[in-house]
């Protein structure tokens, strides 16, 4: 009677501490809406919506697993990658507890130990470089890149102090922020966060902006950029609609995976309570401040952000003295960060092409498997590398960053469209009709699927 007392205590508090750290939900019934997700397969959420409660994160039909949906098969009797990686950053969270707790004045940037020297910390001192190679600095953080980046430019302009942010709660947000990003993924993981984060600081140091904005509008603009795409399954969301998959139901099919990235970035800052000391009406308005950021990411409204973006440059209304002014500006930024791939140098911005093609056409392998309707630009047979980020370029690139530099005409954005236009002749070079007759003029595509958004397979 005694042991299996025990063992029902021990059973308890195994769920107890699983429901504490990963399948934190709470419901809010009053807009029949999850309030925030931890967990792709969280059962309670799942029961809400009427799916069967023993596929965790996957599709009740089709059986995918979308946390390893882009896995490669590893070596037998190896240890994992992110196994290892985990136990570093477990190890380094145990550092930072130690060295700080105690010593509130200590650098916070000391916690980094060794990822935190060498080539690395030279490389921060040039963060704000449109050149930055993400990629190398990854590499040199041991697989890092996003709390590293992150956290330095949090002390950088000064918000760790301002907002007197525990730097313990700091890092461990920041390592389940980078952890929830899928590393699997080839386009759609922590380095692509990290470098939409250092393009955010790249914006956030324009003239404009940087006279104009408040610590707090920095504060959500970091935060937005490192979460925007937290836990993102590395499908897009007409995948998701048309596989009936929970999330699409729960969110009413709309803005499906921008509103899971929102609400699972507010789970981790409520679950390391990082921001638990702040008035709790200021927590709730940052909370829907960072949503509102998060939102503005999803392709599917690029015409209604740029037409009102278009809008207010013409009738050149925009006050950055306006708070909602001031964060309208930021959701651009943002939405400039997440798509700027294509504007930056061709060594990198190559690489980041190769990276979404191979998670777009993995979708499409996918969804042929499964006799599902192959999404537009996700058929490796009938799509190149090329004429996808020719379309991309031109129908939502180009528009969006040519009214960036009408808003911001610096350096940086004449940078920004030179490398655009640089890239743009380099893919038009390596099409195939490009080596076959030239008999028939050249014209630009007309608008058709095959130049649909990189973003709307993001979304």
């Amino acid at each position: 009677m005694g042991i299996a007392l025990i063992w029902s205590v021990i059973a308890i508090l195994v769920r107890w501490i699983f429901y504490k750290r990963r399948g934190a939900i709470s419901y809010d019934s009053s807009d029949q809406t999850a309030l925030y997700i931890r967990m792709l397969g969280d059962v309670r959420v799942r029961s809400q919506v009427g799916f069967q409660p023993d596929r965790r994160g996957s599709h009740p039909y089709l059986g995918i697993d979308f946390r390893t949906l882009h896995a490669h098969a590893e070596s037998t009797g190896s240890i994992p990658a992110r196994r290892i990686r985990r136990l570093f950053s477990f190890q380094r969270h145990l550092l930072s507890s130690r060295f700080l707790r105690g010593a509130p004045h200590l650098n916070p940037l000391h916690i980094l130990d060794e990822d935190y020297c060498g080539q690395a910390k030279c490389m921060l001192e040039k963060v704000g470089s449109w050149n930055f190679d993400i990629f190398l600095f990854d590499r040199l953080t041991n697989g890092n890149s996003l709390v590293t980046l992150t956290l330095y430019l949090l002390s950088h302009y000064g918000l760790i102090e301002l907002f007197q942010l525990d730097m313990v709660k700091v890092h461990r947000f920041l390592v389940l922020v980078q952890e929830d990003y899928h590393n699997h993924n080839p386009y759609h993981n922590a380095v692509h966060a990290a470098d939409v984060t250092q393009a955010m600081h790249c914006y956030l140091k324009e003239p404009k902006l940087a006279k104009s904005l408040t610590s707090c509008d920095i504060l959500l603009g970091l935060l937005a950029a490192a979460t925007h795409d937290l836990d993102h399954p590395g499908v897009n969301q007409p995948f998701l609609i048309k596989t009936n998959h929970y999330l699409a139901v729960l969110y009413r099919n709309t803005s499906v995976l921008e509103n899971h990235h929102w609400r699972s970035a507010v789970g981790l800052l409520r679950e390391t309570e990082l921001l638990s000391h702040l008035p709790a009406e200021d927590r709730l308005t940052m909370e829907r401040q960072l949503g509102s950021l998060i939102l503005a990411t999803d392709i599917s409204r690029q015409n209604e952000y740029l037409s009102k973006f278009r809008t207010h440059l013409d009738q050149e209304d925009l006050c950055l003295g306006n708070a909602s002014h001031r964060h309208f500006i930021l959701q651009m930024a943002l939405k400039c960060a997440d798509i700027c791939n294509p504007c930056r140098p061709w060594e990198l911005s190559k690489q980041w092409s190769e990276k979404v093609t191979e998670e777009f056409f993995h979708q499409g392998d996918i969804e042929k498997k499964h006799k599902l309707e192959v999404s537009p630009l996700c058929d490796s047979e009938n799509n190149s590398i090329a004429d996808v980020q020719i379309g991309f370029m031109t129908y939502v690139v180009e528009p969006l960053f040519a009214e960036w530099a009408r808003f911001s005409d610096t350096r940086l954005s004449q940078t920004m469209l030179g490398h655009l236009c640089l890239n743009k002749a380099s893919w038009n070079a390596m099409q195939p009709e490009a080596s076959g007759s030239s008999e028939e003029p050249e014209s630009e595509p007309e608008p058709s699927s095959r130049a649909l958004p990189q973003g709307s397979l993001q979304s």
